[in-house]
């Protein structure tokens, strides 16, 4: 696939405090990159990009990555970029001319 279907944005914030948040959401990452789809990890949130129903299965375990981990409950805020047809902009080609 030339460009990808659709690019998924999540950030998971497990309601927690301190270090503890930092190492639910370390969880998420490692899992996020685990499924081998480009990712890029932000200050903010983590972007994905592949095939729609994949992403949307991500985003459904990272929910259950922080309650699994120890978070009594989480919030996530998500960002979804679908186009089937012709397919959505890469993560590279939108950031790699910022970061070279």
């Amino acid at each position: 696939m030339n460009q990808p279907e659709a690019s998924v944005a999540i950030q998971v914030l497990p309601d927690v405090q301190g270090e503890e948040l930092l190492r639910i959401v370390d969880e998420v990452i490692a899992y996020i990159k685990s499924c081998g789809l480009p990712t890029y990890v932000g200050p903010f949130e983590t972007t994905i990009e592949g095939d729609y129903d994949k992403l949307m299965d991500i985003v459904k375990q990272c929910q259950k990555i922080c309650i699994q981990a120890g978070a009594p409950s989480v919030m996530s805020y998500v960002k979804i970029a679908f186009n089937p047809k012709d397919g959505v902009w890469s993560i590279d080609k939108k950031v790699t001319k910022h970061h070279s």
